[in-house]
């Protein structure tokens, strides 16, 4: 376990802490919770990782740089969060990474880019997953929990430093789509495909990098599909007995599919950091923390 200098129990509550670096892996839109909790906290414990135990978003970055308010006078709480980066094994080249689980029922609001172009940001309220590689700060709070004397951290803001990329339905990059000149209304959803005469069969959306991923879903045993009745009536005459179906080819289900790639990520994960829950009001209706200096939001 590593040594620090600085303890969860010498920070103050209500401190802000900025954090910067490139998405590696994040949590963002949605919560993480229910079964999709339970089976990633058995994964994390496979991997030599403290389970979380709450619902929760997460973030890795790599590349981490802590913003210092003052370079030549950092607060406990910027060295308390500098500490906590780590060296990935796996990956060294990622550089310095920094990885929070934040509780709570709350999701952490993400400002992007104004399409103005005059500097502000907006709230993005795409309901999508950022993409990984995205230049982005965490901005992070220290809070007290209750029945407990030492701090810790909630993530309360992800600001987005470039036009923001989203992974979405079959993982279609969507602003590599509007660089071509083709722009959806709305979100894409993936469709659902009945095979008759068979039970309907769930299509599930997978994405390979790792970002964001469906809960898991129970296995269904694989469904033969019998060939017609004429087919098969000159298959037997010409054979003298039915021809055998064709075994379906073995694939990776989705519950291993995300055990492989949370294993994956967990290269990015040789450490952890301090996390919490966000609580009380947020910076939005005005009686949170104040905005960053130089960060104007819209709306």
């Amino acid at each position: 376990m590593a040594n620090y200098s600085i303890s969860a129990g010498r920070i103050a509550e209500g401190k802000n802490v900025f954090i910067r670096g490139k998405l590696g892996f994040a949590v963002l839109a949605r919560l993480i919770e229910g079964a999709e909790l339970v089976a990633s906290d058995e994964r994390r414990t496979k991997n030599g990782m403290t389970p979380v135990g709450k619902p929760h978003t997460t973030a890795t970055i790599t590349h981490a740089e802590v913003e210092f308010a003052d370079v030549n006078n950092p607060t406990l709480e910027e060295q308390f969060v500098s500490e906590r980066r780590f060296d990935s094994v796996k990956r060294p080249e990622t550089g310095p990474n920094y990885s929070i689980d934040s509780k709570g029922s709350t999701l952490p609001v993400i400002a992007i880019p104004s399409r103005k172009g005059d500097g502000t940001y907006d709230l993005d309220e795409s309901g999508q997953e950022l993409a990984q590689g995205l230049d982005v700060t965490l901005v992070l709070r220290t809070y007290k929990p209750k029945n407990f004397n030492n701090r810790g951290l909630a993530l309360e803001q992800v600001i987005v430093h470039e036009t923001p990329r989203y992974y979405s339905a079959g993982g279609i990059d969507q602003a590599e789509l509007a660089a071509r000149g083709i722009v959806l209304n709305g979100t894409p959803r993936p469709v659902q495909v009945a095979l008759a005469p068979a039970a309907a069969v769930p299509v599930a959306t997978e994405v390979e990098d790792g970002l964001s991923f469906p809960a898991p879903q129970p296995a269904s045993a694989p469904v033969a599909v019998a060939a017609p009745a004429p087919v098969q009536s000159a298959l037997a005459t010409a054979a003298g007995a039915p021809a055998p179906v064709a075994a379906p080819a073995q694939q990776e289900s989705l519950e291993q599919k995300l055990a492989r790639l949370e294993t994956e990520n967990a290269s990015l994960k040789d450490a952890g950091s301090a996390v919490g829950s966000p609580v009380g009001p947020g910076p939005w209706d005005g009686s949170g923390p104040a905005q960053q200096a130089g960060i104007t939001y819209q709306g």
